[in-house]
């Protein structure tokens, strides 16, 4: 039996929990939820987001949050903006490969630089993750971070996406952006907790999502604090400092947040500790969202047996954590701004 939004206590058989009545003065209309999410087509789901906001947000409702405990998380890649062909910030590596290649000699005879070069992915891919790890610390180690942001700035305003041919970061998702700002109109507070470089994504979801950079967790390496010619500045190392996906994803938003989120927005299995964290939480309702890769049209179409973006255990467990699965195909009228 279908339930979107619960207090769920620790204490509670998860699997014989009964839906919650709707609440009767709760703003299900057409009317009501255009303006606020008006790249959703109207139905359960968009009902769902639109009764939990009301719910939570309405002094007096059983189910009201103080705005100190209206924390909203969401991973990044596949839930806020796309992440085929390959993960962006990859492609962004390969692309800075080839521009800093001519100070690098040594790249022309040694892998997986040299398959970087010959345009060849699936050379690149041979390599492993010790490979890919090896692009990723050659493209963002060595570097201050203001050298760091300004190469991503640069990437951005120049690269586009192999399919649309659009920017990268103009390839977020308008529902989700409309989803954000419809969650902190009524004082919620949103966070990006993401697998990707926290330092990348810093960059731009800003101006992209109106997350500002300290409301960012995501995977780090390890930084030095130095002084050179009396200009202090901080220099990023080749090693991994954390790894924020998985079961890392509770650990971050317990470090950088401290409180445990009351709604988690995901699309694979690295966001299921994080979804299963916010929604076994006590004291007040949660909300779990699951976007699910449906269009082959507009988008791309994929879950078990994709090499990016995997998504078993959400699927199997949605029912069981009463998350609600987004369709992308069916319950968004648009999926990017440019559409």
């Amino acid at each position: 039996m279908r339930k979107t939004f619960a207090l769920i206590f620790i204490i509670t058989a998860l699997a014989s929990c009964k839906e919650k009545p709707r609440d009767s003065t709760a703003a299900t209309t057409t009317t009501a939820t255009t303006d606020s999410l008006p790249s959703w087509n109207d139905g359960p789901n968009k009902t769902d987001i639109i009764n939990f906001v009301h719910t939570t947000t309405t002094p007096g409702n059983p189910g009201f949050i103080p705005e100190a405990y209206r924390i909203a998380c969401f991973d990044n890649d596949g839930t806020l903006w796309a992440e085929q062909p390959a993960y962006f910030q990859l492609l962004y590596a390969i692309d800075r490969i080839k521009k800093i290649a001519p100070h690098h000699p040594e790249f022309a005879k040694k892998e997986p630089y040299a398959s970087i070069l010959k345009g060849d992915m699936k050379g690149l891919m041979t390599s492993g993750e010790k490979g890919l790890a090896a692009v990723m610390m050659a493209t963002h180690a060595g570097i201050t971070t203001e050298e760091f942001d300004q190469a991503v700035k640069e990437w951005l305003t120049t690269a586009k996406h192999p399919k649309t041919g659009k920017p990268f970061n103009e390839m977020t998702y308008k529902p989700m952006v409309e989803l954000l700002q419809y969650l902190r109109a009524n004082g919620f507070k949103t966070f990006i907790v993401s697998g990707g470089g926290i330092d990348f994504m810093r960059v731009w979801a800003e101006s992209s999502y109106g997350i500002p950079p300290y409301q960012v967790v995501g995977s780090s390496i390890k930084t030095k604090y130095t002084v050179v010619n009396g200009k202090p500045s901080l220099v990023k190392l080749p090693e991994l400092n954390f790894y924020d996906d998985k079961e890392g994803k509770p650990v971050g938003i317990h470090q950088h947040i401290g409180k445990r989120p009351v709604f988690t927005g995901g699309n694979s299995d690295g966001d299921f500790a994080m979804l299963q964290y916010t929604t076994t939480g006590t004291g007040y309702p949660r909300f779990g969202l699951i976007v699910h890769h449906t269009d082959s049209i507009r988008e791309f179409a994929y879950d078990r047996n994709s090499h990016i973006g995997s998504l078993n255990k959400g699927l199997d467990s949605a029912a069981f954590y009463h998350w609600n699965i987004i369709d992308m195909a069916k319950d968004w009228k648009k999926i990017y701004s440019f559409e």
